[in-house]
């Protein structure tokens, strides 16, 4: 992505460019971000897409009032798009993407943790909570899970509630079964 994403010089000011892409997949269109640094956010069916451009633009524009611009570039986000593509067919589990989530060093952790849980199988918040050192930490976890931006490729369909029920997700709990069925189908 680094090579086909460049920044362009605006005066005083750079221009950020994202590029994104929709694919089709067995669970709806998911829109994806990417730009000079990896992949930032995956946007489920049912998510406001408006919210996430505006979240996106806040976070990449940072303290130098940066104006950024989206552009559709399928090409640029080929390998996004291929290990998608493999993922709902049942052939990749893990991905080996170039990603950049936008987010707290807290969350950064709880993603980071979230992506070692294995395909086909789920983790409770709290055993989340556990994991991090600090076991009554479970609604901070909670809320991290929650603010994931790349859903599926950072897997956090794969927790669930403490009693194995399916919770908050941001493409809903009929997403959030269906990929855990899938990976169930799949592992």
């Amino acid at each position: 992505m680094r090579t086909i994403i460049e920044r362009e010089a605006m005066g005083e000011r750079e221009r950020v460019i994202v590029v994104t892409t929709r694919l089709l997949t067995p669970i709806g269109h998911l829109d994806v971000y990417g730009w000079e640094r990896g992949l930032v956010a995956v946007v489920l069916p049912g998510q406001d897409h408006a919210r996430v451009r505006a979240r996106l633009a806040a976070r990449l524009s940072g303290d130098r009032a940066q104006a950024i611009r989206f552009v559709a570039d399928a090409a640029a986000l080929r390998a996004v798009r291929e290990q998608l593509e493999e993922y709902f067919a049942g052939t990749r589990r893990d991905f080996a993407l170039e990603l950049d989530p936008l987010g707290t060093p807290f969350q950064l952790h709880i993603w980071r943790l979230v992506t070692t849980i294995p395909y086909g199988t789920t983790v409770t918040y709290s055993a989340l909570a556990q994991r991090l050192g600090c076991p009554r930490a479970v609604r901070a976890v909670g809320a991290a899970v929650a603010a994931n931006p790349l859903p599926i490729v950072i897997p956090c369909h794969r927790v669930v509630g403490r009693d194995g029920r399916l919770t908050g997700f941001a493409g809903g709990l009929h997403c959030k079964a269906w990929l855990l069925e899938h990976e169930r189908l799949h592992a």
